[in-house]
């Protein structure tokens, strides 16, 4: 009986909304929540869809309602005129919808892909890492990128690595495990359980200082901007995931989202790989 009076009680909100005949009762639905401030994954989760049909109905609500931010969908909703709009405005508008759905698409596809990897990489780490950062990278639109294991007492090592320059390379496998001091990236990271977004990691007072992480970081990586994520396991801080940046253009939250997204896989994979490792050695010889 609740239901019944939920589905009535939708059906007459409806109703009661401003004449949109252009747009379907779907459509209408995925508007107003989307306006109301709900997320592409709460609406799927809600209408039991996935986030890129989401999308998709997002990107002909906009073509239709000729709008092109959601205060102006909210607005259109409320009852308020089109603003006149140019042709050439029209099509920029859905331009920027198209690529914003191929983007969408991209990350699902990558992180799909992640997936399929995990699951037939039978504890490879070294198949696994380095296309869980190669995606990364692309699609948070990164330089370089490093999986760092952690030990205890703030010590770090680099496990896996992509497209970092060779120097810092070879800085970091010259150290191996090595410690952080708390005002470096992994540092805070380490003491804050959070994610560090540095907008330039030169114009901090640490890079003055001689520290040597943040100095291999900025002289022989060559990183400007720089984001760690921590990657927990059983509230346990097992690694960082970290993404630079070559110039000063800080990490969207955006972006940051999509590396903590990677970050996760990371920690499924090297769960994976212990298990596996660890059902292996319990295997007694015939």
């Amino acid at each position: 009986m609740v239901v019944l009076i939920t589905v009535v009680r939708s059906k007459e909100w409806l109703k009661l909304m401003p004449n949109h005949d252009d747009l379907t009762t779907r459509e209408l639905e995925i508007a107003r929540s989307y306006a109301s401030g709900s997320s592409y994954q709460e609406i799927s989760a809600a209408l039991c869809i996935a986030p890129s049909t989401v999308r998709t109905h997002l990107a002909t609500i906009y073509r239709k309602l000729e709008v092109s931010s959601k205060v102006e969908l909210a607005n259109r909703l409320n009852g308020a005129v089109a603003p006149a709009r140019s042709q050439t405005e029209l099509n920029s508008v859905i331009s920027e919808l198209a690529l914003s759905l191929e983007e969408a698409l991209s990350r699902e596809k990558a992180l799909s892909e992640v997936l399929r990897i995990i699951s037939a990489s039978q504890g490879n780490l070294d198949l696994v890492m380095p296309s869980i950062l190669g995606y990364a990278l692309d699609l948070c639109d990164a330089e370089f990128g490093i999986l760092f294991e952690y030990h205890q007492n703030a010590q770090f090592r680099a496990r896996f690595t992509s497209g970092i320059p060779s120097a810092f390379q070879d800085w970091l496998d010259n150290h191996g495990t090595f410690g952080v001091s708390p005002q470096t990236g992994l540092g805070r990271m380490l003491n804050q359980r959070q994610v560090i977004n540095i907008i330039d990691v030169k114009s901090e007072a640490i890079y003055r200082s001689d520290d040597p992480l943040r100095f291999a970081t900025a002289d022989l990586g060559g990183a400007r901007s720089f984001a760690a994520i921590p990657m927990v396991a059983a509230d346990k801080l097992v690694g960082a995931f970290t993404i630079y940046r070559q110039t000063v253009r800080p990490f969207s939250d955006e972006a940051l989202h999509l590396a903590q997204m990677f970050a996760s896989q990371s920690v499924i994979a090297l769960e994976n790989a212990r298990l596996i490792s660890g059902s292996r050695d319990q295997v007694t010889p015939v």
